[in-house]
């Protein structure tokens, strides 16, 4: 017989691995009576961390407009 040791891992640490490869969750949730399709939701997420080290895929313009009043 094998023995395999156990190690304990904090949340945060969990969120950090996870973060630090991204994640992707997806899942379809149906709600129905008598065979009629009420609601449908499709989920589709991606959960990743950000870095300066990744290229941003927008062109540098500058700073964004705070408000309406600069979009004019």
């Amino acid at each position: 017989m094998t023995v395999v040791e156990r190690r304990e891992i904090a949340l945060v640490d969990l969120l950090d691995r996870l973060l630090a490869g991204g994640v992707v969750i997806t899942g379809d949730i149906t709600l129905r009576i008598a065979d009629v399709d009420l609601v449908r939701i499709d989920l589709n997420a991606l959960i990743s961390s950000v870095n300066e080290q990744v290229p941003s895929p927008w062109p540098d313009s500058g700073p964004m407009p705070s408000s309406r009043m600069e979009l004019e």
